[in-house]
């Protein structure tokens, strides 16, 4: 049988749309030659897989497994988080989109400014490459934020409803070594309206947009 591929998801604005917090230079490579390139090898490896399965060879289908965890979670977390912006001058963009999250995220912090001091605290608490997320626990419903490592996706329970690339490749271009700038700015441009979507929605739905580019 042979495996499904998958193809690279059109923006849903214009590459400089959310200038200034994040740069046109910056967009257009990272969605046409990092998102890209996730996309090209797991493509590699979910074939490879497939031809040693059909073949009965288990032991080579296994050896892709490292390059599908990895080149997989590239494209699921960029694909959410291409969804997960908007530009600034968007009525997505504003807290007035998702009353039912940030009333969500007030009870669980506080305050929507607390929630931002201990998400940003997280995302540059991160060592190397890696995620920021807010997701809804599966069994509870509570907010909770996590921080994963390099490509590793939230895909075990938790619907993820809006994270921030913490790899250079997101802001090195524009901020240099400003972490801080760029997680400050890019408070600008989240979706809050895709972020609303997926809190009141299923953990499938947070994930359609997968299903849309095969």
């Amino acid at each position: 049988m042979a495996a499904k591929t998958y193809s690279l998801p059109p923006l849903p604005y214009a590459y400089d749309a959310l200038e200034p917090s994040i740069s046109k230079q910056i967009m257009e490579l990272h969605h046409t030659k990092h998102h890209q390139t996730y996309i090209t090898n797991l493509n590699k490896a979910l074939e490879v897989s497939a031809k040693a399965q059909s073949e009965g060879k288990l032991q080579d289908a296994a050896a892709q497994l490292s390059a599908i965890r990895f080149n997989g979670g590239g494209h699921i977390n960029h694909s959410l988080f291409w969804e997960g912006l908007a530009p600034s001058s968007s009525p997505d963009s504003k807290l007035d989109a998702a009353p039912k999250l940030t009333g969500a995220i007030k009870d669980t912090w506080g305050s929507f400014d607390k929630f931002k001091e201990v998400f940003g605290t997280a995302l540059l608490g991160i060592q190397g490459s890696g995620w920021g997320w807010l997701v809804k626990e599966a069994v509870t419903g509570q907010l909770r934020i996590v921080t994963l490592a390099n490509q590793e996706a939230v895909v075990v329970g938790d619907t993820p409803l809006f994270g921030v690339d913490m790899w250079e490749h997101a802001y090195y271009l524009q901020y240099l070594n400003g972490k801080a700038a760029y997680v400050e700015n890019i408070w600008k441009v989240i979706n809050w309206k895709t972020a609303e979507a997926r809190y009141a929605g299923s953990r499938d739905d947070a994930f359609k947009v997968l299903k849309a580019n095969m």
